[in-house]
């Protein structure tokens, strides 16, 4: 590996990756976030040589993309709506369409200088976090029923400087106050969907966070029972992430749970519906 430009490395990288059928970008990526460049610097140092040991070391991480490790716990972080947060296979890797859920929370009260929110099951804490660091006056508790992704999440809570409490809970077990807004990324991928998944989400992700009973709709079922018992004293407003075949599921659990309900859905960047708003 002596002698190897940046820009060689890159390329014998994407070669190897491309024919895994793997992202090629990681390859980019991977020089990006070891050497600290962004795209200027690394064009800059493409002709530079590197070092043996540092050439190693980016195969290393290579290696263990092409095995099948995601590329996000190989680099130890990733970045969800702005800002950065370490992950590694205690939590969920934060998606994309996450980012529009929190965006719906935000259009939804941003005229709103005091409100009292729960992050149901919150993995690395992105979604609270997140929601924390654009409103720093709202009063926000983030849950989860794993102590390991507890202590991701109060690192990346500490890193980001923000001020989320957290709440070890098997759902709302050990919550015991009322919130304006509930707000929740819940496992729902039911057992039978094994078959679609990728191989990487499967060996190395929480399956905890993944997957659910009764064809992944468990977790919508017990929600809606939550706030059933509610619906007289408490009245607010829960936004959920959903499979992209669940909305008509998900809908009739809460407007036959809550008839009085105002449900809504919406499609995510790609037009999928992935979202849904529950005002109760």
């Amino acid at each position: 590996m002596t002698n190897m430009t940046y820009f060689e490395a890159q390329k014998r990288a994407s070669f190897l990756i491309k024919e895994k059928n793997l992202d090629k970008e990681v390859a980019r990526l991977f020089l990006m976030e070891m050497f600290g460049f962004d795209n200027t610097h690394l064009l800059l140092h493409y002709r530079d040589e590197m070092s043996s040991q540092d050439a190693d070391r980016y195969f290393e991480w290579v290696n263990q993309y092409l095995d099948g490790n995601p590329a996000q716990y190989i680099i130890g972080s990733t970045e969800f709506y702005g800002n950065r947060f370490k992950v590694d296979s205690r939590v969920l890797i934060p998606r994309p369409e996450t980012e529009e859920l929190v965006e719906w929370v935000l259009n939804d009260f941003q005229e709103s200088p005091k409100l009292k929110v729960l992050d149901l099951g919150t993995g690395s804490g992105a979604i609270a976090i997140s929601l924390s660091k654009e409103h720093p006056d709202w009063d926000i508790t983030a849950s989860d029923i794993s102590k390991d992704a507890l202590e991701v999440a109060k690192y990346n809570n500490e890193e980001n400087g923000t001020k989320v409490a957290f709440l070890a809970s098997d759902l709302f077990d050990s919550i015991h106050e009322d919130f304006d807004v509930i707000i929740s990324n819940p496992p729902y991928i039911s057992e039978d969907e094994i078959d679609y998944m990728d191989d990487s989400v499967l060996k190395h992700e929480p399956k905890q966070a993944l997957f659910a009973k009764n064809n992944g709709l468990f977790m919508y079922q017990s929600i809606a029972n939550y706030i059933k018992m509610k619906k007289y004293t408490t009245h607010g407003t829960l936004y959920l992430e959903i499979g992209f075949k669940q909305t008509e599921a998900v809908t009739r659990i809460f407007t036959e749970s809550l008839p009085d309900c105002q449900v809504t859905s919406r499609c995510d960047f790609f037009g999928n519906p992935r979202m849904i708003r529950v005002k109760y």
